[in-house]
């Protein structure tokens, strides 16, 4: 099937490329490392560096470059621990360590892991990875595309231990940056498309030792829930909701798998993230609420036990993956200060929740959403619009946001000082089918056909400033494609993020307005990020590396002419091919 149409290329062999250990990564976390994928674990990616900022950004120039040697998409950001920097690439998701403290940032190491070509078609929506996690032992984790979680030796890059997570063979790869909490390295999968069930495993860092397993989906047990979901809600209270709110046995393959990203709270000792969507696409095939797809998660880090679970839409009719990121934020909402969690979802309604209990206090739309007109607070259940109910018999037209989502992968920041949460976001709406699709492992399983197209006004994306107290755009900056890339808040009122296009843009945090930009070799869906050099000075990283959903077109040379490929991507983003190339590349950016 074209639309899992993959790029092929030669088997991935081992290769190790040792020159020096003396850069060996010393980090302490401090403000000019970038140690972990949003920076520090609450996910704000937020940097108190302020070197580089409103007066004088307008003469940041690249500094130095470095080629990752793949063409698929580059997401993620590269990690600063001391004076080394790590970078990763898409599939065979080489780990590359480079030193900062020579000119030009020449390579201390590379490793390249072994695995067999076949997962390649198995991945949905291009071979991307969201990068790399490090222990201050001095381990770094990777998960790789056919389903091992690896560790590295970061002063050498010799591999630690390598064990099986997942199983490309019946559809589950891995796609997601894994995150260290106390002494274990927590690994998410993918393949929500292929039917596969949704789990999170926690393995402990230095033997790589499983230490326990959450599914998202089945008896309570299973997905480690003890009591109620959410006593909050009268929709999340009862026992085994896992497998009732599904028909028959189709829990076991009910998707809700988790590559999205990670966040923790060291205070209440939290871990926080989302599922996907339930398989399969088609909602007539499977009745009920489908729990818990679609469904944020707060779990106890040390033993998988569940505190609390939010499911965001029940019954998801539109492939509207809950997987986007959550971010921990103190609020003052209604005079009271708040311990927050907020989450842009797929589905186009900005929430904030109160991250101890998991009861909404905001649900906002922060697109034009007409698949439903609210979220009622005091159910947590969205209203949806009648005139675009389940449709597996008929195509239903111009439902917004489409399956993409109002925002998909690319992550969001948050600045304490501006109180402002600044997203990066899609502009797409949809026409959407259901068709009959039966299970089967190791294949497709989406029984929907999608396309996609620009959202009203015309323009594919827009770039937003978010008060997450009263759900509010303040301000807004339109793209003509997607802002696929996430973005980085600085302590000195800047915010940069990037463009299908490949601009990497800063702007004024307060206003929007537009500062500087740079046009980099490729699409950015990779997430900008700043780190001080051993010189001293402020510099900004990005990767520049088209793909991922939105550009499947180019990455996986998919042309334009019918609309429905690529999941539907194709008829929003079908002249994108004729926008950018391909390409693997790290800019650096300095003064």
């Amino acid at each position: 099937m074209n639309r899992f149409k993959l790029w092929s290329g030669g088997l991935a062999t081992s290769l190790m490329v040792l020159v020096t250990a003396s850069a060996a990564a010393q980090g302490t976390g401090g403000a000019g490392e970038w140690t972990m994928t949003g920076r520090t674990p609450d996910l704000q990616r937020y940097s108190p560096l302020t070197q580089i900022n409103k007066a004088n950004v307008k003469s940041l120039k690249a500094a130095w470059s470095f080629s990752t040697g793949v063409l698929n998409g580059h997401e993620g950001n590269p990690l600063v621990i001391g004076n080394v920097m790590y970078v990763h690439s898409a599939f065979p998701n080489i780990v590359f360590a480079l030193d900062l403290t020579k000119e030009g940032a020449p390579m201390i190491w590379k490793h390249v892991p072994a695995q067999p070509a076949e997962a390649k078609p198995i991945a949905c929506c291009d071979l991307v990875n969201r990068g790399v996690a490090y222990h201050p032992s001095g381990k770094l984790f990777i998960e790789l595309l056919a389903g091992d979680l690896l560790a590295l030796d970061a002063k050498t890059g010799k591999q630690l231990w390598r064990v099986p997570n997942a199983d490309y063979k019946t559809g589950s790869t891995m796609t997601n940056a894994p995150i260290v909490i106390k002494d274990l390295v927590i690994a998410g999968i993918s393949g929500g498309e292929f039917g596969v069930r949704g789990r999170v495993t926690a393995y402990d860092v230095n033997s790589g030792k499983e230490v326990w397993r959450a599914y998202s989906t089945g008896p309570d047990a299973d997905v480690k829930i003890v009591g109620d979901a959410n006593p909050n809600y009268a929709s999340h209270r009862g026992k085994d909701l896992g497998v009732s709110t599904w028909q028959g046995d189709e829990w076991q393959h009910g998707g809700g798998t988790t590559w999205g990203w990670y966040s923790y709270d060291p205070q209440l000792n939290l871990f926080y993230y989302s599922s996907g969507n339930p398989g399969t696409w088609n909602p007539d095939q499977r009745p009920g609420d489908n729990k818990w797809s679609m469904t944020i998660f707060a779990r106890n880090p040390d033993n998988g036990e569940a505190k609390w679970l939010y499911q965001m839409t029940p019954h998801d009719e539109w492939d509207y993956d809950g997987v986007n990121e959550n971010v921990l934020v103190d609020l003052t909402i209604g005079g009271k200060p708040v311990k927050a969690l907020v989450h842009f979802d797929r589905n186009g309604f900005g929430y904030t929740v109160d991250r101890t209990n998991g009861k909404v206090l905001v649900a906002e739309p922060y697109g034009p959403v007409n698949w439903a007109s609210k979220v009622d607070l005091a159910t947590g259940l969205p209203v949806r619009n009648p005139q675009y109910g389940t449709t597996s018999k008929k195509n239903t037209e111009g439902i917004c946001p489409a399956a993409i989502g109002f925002k998909d992968q690319q992550p969001s920041a948050y600045s304490p000082q501006t109180k402002l949460f600044y997203v990066p976001t899609n502009n797409i709406c949809m026409d959407y089918e259901g068709v009959e699709v039966k299970y089967s492992a190791g294949q497709p399983y989406v029984g929907a056909i999608v396309r996609m197209f620009p959202g009203p006004g015309g323009n594919r994306g827009r770039f937003i400033a978010w008060d997450p107290t009263v759900g509010k755009a303040k301000w807004e900056v339109k793209e003509n494609l997607a802002a696929y890339g996430g973005a980085l808040a600085t302590a000195s009122g800047l915010v940069f993020y990037g463009t299908m296009e490949g601009w990497l843009k800063a702007v004024d945090a307060t206003t929007g307005t537009l500062l500087w930009k740079f046009k980099t070799p490729s699409g950015i869906i990779g997430n900008p990020m700043t780190y001080l050099g051993p010189d001293g000075k402020q510099y900004v990283a990005v990767l520049s590396g088209v793909g991922g959903w939105a550009g499947a077109g180019v990455a996986l040379g998919i042309g334009p002419e019918d609309p429905t490929a690529a999941l539907g991507a194709i008829g929003a983003f079908g002249d994108y091919i004729n926008i950018s190339n391909a390409g693997g590349t790290l800019l650096v950016f300095g003064m």
